[in-house]
């Protein structure tokens, strides 16, 4: 029978219990803690990622790194410092100390407020951001980080403060997640930190060269900087003969309220489109017991941005948990329960759902006269045509050293990646924005990790197997690695990450360089 009882940390570790490069669990003081060793340094730090609670023991450690295994957040193994979106919250540390060829943990560590990093003279008294989203919120919470004190304005459309987004389609639409989980920050932490969060908040244009705004309602507001990250709208599908709000859409708390509200009283329900979000919600409503059918142009589910094997991999998870598909064909009509299809099939459904895509918000930056390139055209620190506004999230097109090429990418983490490198360039830093994209994707059971970005390839390789669950599927263009996707391999998708993140020139700063402290 094994001791299951965790390694007490302050009690001392033999040196050579500790390898050069390991990570070993314990608890001090009954919370759970890492300490790590590089060289003859150690270090202690807490456990589990301030994301979403994963275990950072199964993570990747470079140099003084760590990086999650869930969500590709980054730690500062030297003081516990949350460098690297989607965790903004730092992790708790501990001094240690070596005596007697073994090493203690002891005391807590309380670290002292950062005072403002500045590398221009250029006053910065108000900062004002447009937006309710991840991005919004990361580059607040990283301007206050980083010790500005000057005034700090967040203006958001939405109803409800910054929510974390992913779970508006998986486990809060599942019914696993609690209301309360779903806000990323509660009420006291704006205030705590002096930011203005303005809800239900309308911005109608912007005066460049007099550094104002102007709101629905009349109202001006000065900045002396400005970041723009309005996000992205869903495309509105036009159903013929569907009712007024029938078919239902999902970006904010509001629409995911809105369909778990319908679920309560429904017996199935039709998604209309394939895509990620659309598929997310189908396995949501799966675990809500709903009948499910899901219609979309395509002969195979995502094939334009997983390939063939991947594409028919995903449809036939979701057809293994009962999902019904009708596929290369479309909605033609809406009458009441029963929606007609292209292909001369009824599908009758209590709760419509579209997910066939979102479109960047960019009308105010075009009524600003910003340089758009479907988005908004920003430059490798994320300034747009105008100096001193920035972009970042969905509507921010960026050129990206990895692929050589200026995307723009609708991920969640991106998004908040963004908002944490434009504050810093506020703050005149210089720091690029070179990280490659990452986002998660789940069903069911099953997790797809992508990291890079690859609009088109000439070979997919699939290292593993589909079937078990277990493989890295990686994306190339004339040789080059552009993507790669895993499957039941966190630390795989890490390394991958880390390998793409290796394709920056000589000389330009990596992710740690541009968000480290």
């Amino acid at each position: 029978m094994t001791d299951s009882t965790p390694t007490d940390l302050k009690a001392g570790i033999p040196l050579d219990r500790i390898a050069d490069g390991a990570m070993l669990p314990g608890q001090v003081d009954g919370e759970d803690a890492l300490l790590l060793r590089q060289g003859d340094a150690f270090y202690a730090i807490g456990a589990q990622c301030t994301h979403y609670h994963a275990a950072l023991a199964d993570g990747l450690l470079c140099e003084h790194v760590l990086h999650c295994p869930m969500h590709h957040a980054q730690f500062d193994i030297r003081s516990g410092a949350a460098l690297c979106a989607p965790a903004l919250d730092d992790l708790p540390s501990w001094r240690v100390e070596q005596a007697d060829g073994r090493v203690f943990v002891r005391e807590r560590i309380v670290a002292a407020p950062r005072s403002l990093i500045r590398n221009s003279d250029a006053p910065l008294d108000e900062v004002v951001i447009v937006g309710g989203g991840a991005a919004g919120l990361a580059a607040a919470d990283r301007l206050r980080r980083e010790g500005y004190e000057g005034r700090l304005t967040m203006l958001s459309a939405d109803v409800d403060p910054p929510s974390d987004r992913p779970n508006l389609s998986k486990d809060f639409l599942a019914g696993t997640a609690e209301p309360d989980w779903i806000p990323l920050k509660p009420d006291d932490w704006y205030r705590e930190r002096r930011i203005d969060l303005r809800l239900s908040t309308r911005v109608e244009a912007i005066d460049v060269s007099a550094r104002m705004l102007r709101m629905a309602g009349g109202e001006s507001l000065r900045f002396g900087a400005l970041l723009l990250a309005t996000g992205a709208d869903p495309v509105q599908l036009e159903a013929p003969g569907a009712a007024p709000g029938q078919v239902l859409s999902l970006r904010s708390f509001a629409d995911s309220r809105a369909i778990v509200a319908q679920a309560a009283s429904a017996r199935s329900a039709l998604v209309i489109g394939a895509s990620f979000i659309g598929l997310e919600v189908a396995a949501s409503l799966r675990a809500r017991g709903l009948e499910v059918h899901v219609v979309a142009p395509d002969a195979v589910p995502m094939q334009r941005v997983l390939g063939p094997e991947l594409g028919a991999f995903v449809r036939d998870l979701h057809a293994s948990n009962g999902v019904n598909f009708h596929l290369g064909t479309k909605v033609t009509r809406v009458d009441g329960r029963r929606a007609s299809l292209a292909d001369g099939s009824v599908v009758e459904a209590d709760l419509i759902v579209a997910g066939v895509g979102v479109r960047p918000s960019i009308a105010l930056a075009e009524q600003a006269g910003l340089v758009i390139d479907r988005g908004v055209s920003v430059d490798a620190y994320l300034q747009t045509s105008a100096p001193g506004i920035f972009a970042a999230g969905d509507i921010a097109r960026w050129p990206d050293p990895h692929s050589g090429e200026r995307i723009r990418v609708e991920h969640w983490t991106l998004a908040q990646r963004q908002g944490q490198i434009a504050a810093l360039n506020m703050l005149g830093q210089q720091r690029h924005f070179d990280i490659s994209p990452f986002f998660w994707s789940q069903y069911y059971d099953v997790t797809l990790q992508y990291v890079g970005h690859a609009e088109r390839w000439d070979a997919i390789e699939i290292d593993g197997s589909l079937e078990r669950r277990d493989c890295s599927v990686r994306y190339r263009l004339g040789g080059r690695v552009l993507a790669v996707v895993t499957i039941g391999r966190d630390l795989g998708s890490l390394r991958a990450e880390r390998e793409l993140e290796g394709d920056v020139a000589p000389g330009e700063p990596g992710v740690v360089g541009a968000l480290g402290a």
